[in-house]
């Protein structure tokens, strides 16, 4: 290939990746400009903060109420009707996936940060229902799961020290 037709090959390249940015709504300068301007879903209470500032979030609070035996009812029956129990076992005491009762949360216990995960899924293994339950639905979930005992004795140690 020759030195000319190699300059029109980059030049090509160029044009046509060019093209595809402004396609997708960014430029070849500051890439997709609504990915740059997005804030995160949640705040993270979890989370450590650099300099002790956490990044601006929205705040998600659950509309349900915390012991509504109605709401934790449903919650009950849309656990097993969404075949949550396959993996985190009856009653959310934990099997393939992790327990839901142990008051331990590998991504935060807050109720937004339960509702983050159900809604959106997590990698390895836990799929995103917020597509298929809504909001109202995961808000029933989260209720539920926040309703269960901490059993006495938890099956395997806490690496978080008290």
């Amino acid at each position: 290939m020759s030195r000319l037709q190699r300059r029109i090959s980059a030049a090509t390249a160029m044009v046509l990746s060019a093209a595809v940015l402004a396609s997708c709504g960014g430029s070849p300068s500051t890439g997709s400009s609504q990915a740059s301007s997005a804030l995160p879903a949640i705040r993270y209470q979890s989370h450590l903060a650099a300099g002790g500032d956490l990044p601006s979030g929205v705040v998600l609070l659950n509309p349900k109420k915390a012991g509504d035996e109605a709401t934790i009812k449903a919650g009950e029956t849309l656990f097993a009707a969404m075949n949550c129990d396959g993996c985190h076992g009856g009653g959310g005491g934990g099997w393939v996936g992790p327990s839901l009762a142990d008051g331990r949360w590998r991504y935060g216990g807050a109720d937004a940060e339960v509702f983050f995960s159900i809604y959106y899924g997590r990698p390895k293994g836990m799929p995103a229902f917020g597509g298929k339950l809504g909001s109202d639905g995961v808000w029933t979930l989260v209720t539920y799961l926040k309703s269960l005992p901490v059993p006495p004795e938890v099956a395997t140690e806490s690496w978080v020290t008290r």
